[in-house]
Order: structure tokens, then sequence, then C-alpha cells
């Protein structure tokens, strides 16, 4: 390994952990969304870890939502299921955006690979919510009261599965959108930064 590839190297270990320790942030500072039951809240915690898909490849935005998640998983609530959960999530989200954007660097094939993610993320929601985290909650809250609060917003809604495809897989997906948006808005400002491109 020359001289150059080492420094490069360093310099990705290093910003996917300070992009870590700020996913890990973003993952903290989280807020209520009108329509979605209480204990659903809405954080940009992805943000990060899709730059980094973006500017140093599709492990860098995986091992950002890693890193997100091991720091996290100290204040957890749900004994490491839920971040478990969300680092699943959030490599379904970044690693097809990144892939796809590795093959051809253009800012519509970012665009075709932030919005196939994010359709991932939101349909692969339904499963990872269904098999892992909600069987983890029903622990702590009986799944008939789960149901209840997805049913006072809804009362067309019967079980489980229908509360995820109606609330929770269009939620991830705005989810998703929104995080493209913030993303587009500022990566070519800060991309030369990333990269040490810089003048």
């Amino acid at each position: 390994m020359n001289k150059k590839n080492k420094s490069m190297n360093v310099r990705t270990i290093t910003l996917t952990g300070l992009f870590g320790a700020l996913s890990a942030v973003l993952m903290m500072i989280s807020f209520n969304v009108p329509l979605m039951p209480s204990f659903i809240k809405m954080d940009f915690s992805e943000l990060p870890a899709l730059i980094a898909a973006f500017a140093m490849g599709p492990l860098s935005g995986a091992m950002v939502c890693l890193v997100k998640n091991l720091i996290n998983v100290m204040f957890s609530t749900t004994g490491g299921v839920g971040e478990f959960s969300n680092f699943i999530l959030g490599c379904a989200f970044v690693i097809p955006a990144g892939l796809i954007y590795k093959r051809n660097k253009s800012k519509r094939s970012a665009l075709i690979g932030s919005l196939v993610g994010a359709v991932f993320m939101a349909v692969f929601s339904v499963f990872s919510n269904y098999f892992i985290v909600y069987p983890v909650y029903s622990m702590f809250m009986p799944i008939e009261a789960i149901i209840g609060m997805y049913h006072e917003i809804y009362p067309g809604i019967n079980n489980l599965l229908q509360a995820l495809i109606i609330f929770n897989m269009p939620f991830t997906f705005i989810k998703g959108l929104c995080i493209i948006i913030i993303t587009f808005a500022i990566y070519k400002h800060i991309s030369p930064i990333i990269k040490g491109t810089n003048r």
C-alpha cells in the first residue's frame, strides 16, 4: 500500500467514525409527528450515513449506521432490539444508494440510488417491525394496546400488519425522502471537504 492510499484509508476511517458520532447525536434528537402513534418518532440520523455512502462508498455508510447504534445501545430501552432494527433499516437505505452511485457517479445515479434505497427501507421496515421490533415491544406493552394506538388514529386498523403497511411503511419512505432532499441540498458544498479536495 503506497503512502497516498494509506492516507486515504486513515481519512476514510476517521471520517466514518466522526459521521457515526454525528449520526448518533441526530438519533437522540427525535420528535413526534402528526398522525403517528406517540412511540414512533422522526429523526434524521441516516443523513450522515447516506452522505458517507456517496462520498466514501457503501461500506462506509453501513459503518456509520453501526457506530451510531453501538453508541445509542448504551441508552437503549429495548435491550438493543430497536437499535438492531435501526441498523438494518439504515443499511437497507444507504447500501443500495451507495452501490448504485458507485457504478455511475452522477447526480441522476445518486437520485435513483437514494430513491431505490428509500423504497427498499420502507418495504423492509414492515418485516423488520413485524418480526423483530414489535414482538419485543409487546413484552413491555400488550400488542392489543399497540394496535389500539393505531386504531385511535384510523379506526380501520384491525391488526399489526395493517398498521405497519398503512402507517409505518409510508412514514419510513417519507423519512427517507426528507433525508434525500437534505443530502442533495448540502452534498455539493461539503463533498470537497469530505474528500479532501477543497482549495
